[in-house]
């Protein structure tokens, strides 16, 4: 990862990867997990996920965690404690790993890179013969919010997008991930929409539209520092989405594919 990227997506504290879980964040994995798999899970965090995949696999599975992020992995191994459940520090492109699992899968964490082919490679290298590649990411340009957003929010929600492209990061990942499947080699190449959509009303409408908002606290702040939108501006921003989040807000649509490989060679 060169060194603007790593910068980039580099995470402070913050609930919301911290809030997921396996059958609602990632839910095409939870379908195709059996009992006695052995399963990587790249990027994970603080494990929330990859918790939920151990439990599933049973104790006959083997289940590791990778991240970049030696504080994530430090806060894992203090959460999360099973026989079968470990978190190494790693790095996506070089994983230290060669044939040895069922299912290698990521959420959310291709977006982030400015190299996703070399990571799949790298990924694709992690399983047996017959194993599967699993990832699972957006299109940050397909995301819709009803009724309109304040113009404060638009602005600086462009100007995310220019900060994340400037980084060589792929807003639309979602959409290319087929084809760099293909381009790697993967065979029986399968998309399921996992589309993050929430409506007012529901129970978790609150927590899900309010993403926005510590999207604008968090790489807000890091936009600031690298000069793509004033302290002003951040502030404002988020200021109006906390407004219309609780005045106005009807509907998000997070458009989010899970895509799907074997290993044939």
């Amino acid at each position: 990862m060169n060194n603007l990227a790593k910068k980039r997506a580099e995470l402070p504290k913050t609930t919301i990867i911290d809030n997921r879980k396996l059958s609602t964040s990632h839910q095409r994995l939870a379908e195709i997990l059996q009992e006695g798999m052995a399963v990587l899970d790249v990027g994970c965090g603080t494990g929330a996920i990859t918790r939920g995949i151990a439990e599933t696999v049973g104790e006959k599975g083997k289940v590791i965690g990778i991240d970049n992020n030696e504080d994530m992995i430090r806060k894992a191994n203090e959460k999360h404690s099973l026989p079968n459940l470990s978190f190494e520090v790693a790095d996506i492109y070089a994983l230290p790993f060669d044939s040895e699992f069922d299912i290698v899968t990521s959420a959310r964490v291709l977006q982030w890179l400015e190299n996703p082919t070399r990571a799949l490679s790298s990924m694709k290298n992690t399983v047996k013969l017959n194993g599967k590649v699993l990832v699972l990411d957006y299109n940050h340009k397909k995301i819709i919010w009803k009724p309109k957003i304040p113009k404060e929010m638009e602005a600086f929600y462009s100007s995310f997008l220019k900060w994340r492209e400037d980084a060589g990061m792929v807003n639309t990942i979602a959409d290319h991930l087929a084809y760099l499947f293909e381009k790697i080699g993967l065979d029986n190449i399968a998309i399921y929409p996992q589309h993050e959509l929430v409506q007012k009303g529901e129970k978790t409408f609150e927590s899900q539209i309010n993403i926005w908002s510590e999207v604008a606290e968090i790489k807000g702040k890091q936009m600031v520092e690298d000069g793509y939108l004033t302290e002003e501006e951040r502030v404002i921003a988020e200021k109006k989405y906390r407004s219309w989040t609780q005045n106005k807000g009807e509907y998000l649509s997070m458009y989010l594919l899970a895509v799907e490989g074997v290993r044939r060679n």
